[in-house]
């Protein structure tokens, strides 16, 4: 089968079938991708935290750079609209009828129901990469504080992101002191 085909279809899958943005298609997008040799469980890793420093959709980021890997920038380009196309085509369907379906009983338990469902898909990659990174202990302490900091006290995470740099900065600095 051609590559460009499999991507773009694995991506589409992808695409389709996760509810919640681009955290929750996690656990989908390493099982394709690890699964199917594409990257190592390392490799992955890598991608996770350079697509989570780059503005843009995290999804679209981490497909950009598989499809980038395995074929260059035409992989690249397929592997980002896989990704996009279905969320753009439900979007569209939603905004043309959601007018008319907005009060239904339904679609209002539909949605509700969703929610645990999109906060499970969620957390399971941010467990699965504390696993993956090994954080010990007290090293919960910090994304834990900040969640509650954003959550509770309305922190705003640009601040929350500022101060975790700087400490990061100087906890380096201290270690080569060392």
């Amino acid at each position: 089968m051609n590559l460009y085909f499999t991507l773009f279809i694995t991506f589409v899958k992808i695409g389709m079938f996760t509810i919640g943005g681009g955290y929750a298609m996690i656990p989908l997008i390493e099982r394709e991708v690890v699964d199917r040799g594409w990257l190592s469980k390392d490799d992955f890793l890598d991608l996770f935290a350079v697509a989570q420093s780059l503005p843009g959709i995290f999804a679209v980021n981490i497909s950009i750079f598989v499809g980038y890997k395995l074929a260059k920038v035409k992989g690249s380009v397929v592997c980002a609209l896989g990704t996009i196309l279905p969320s753009f085509f439900v979007i569209m369907a939603i905004a043309l009828f959601f007018t008319q379906i907005q009060h239904n009983v339904w679609v209002e338990r539909v949605f509700k129901g969703l929610r645990p469902a999109v906060v499970a898909l969620i957390a399971v990659p941010v467990l699965t990469t504390a696993r993956a990174v090994k954080l010990k202990g007290v090293q919960w302490l910090i994304p834990v504080a900040s969640a509650l900091l954003i959550w509770k006290a309305n922190v705003s995470p640009v601040y929350i992101i500022i101060v975790a740099a700087i400490g990061g900065l100087l906890y380096r600095r201290f270690k080569n002191r060392e």
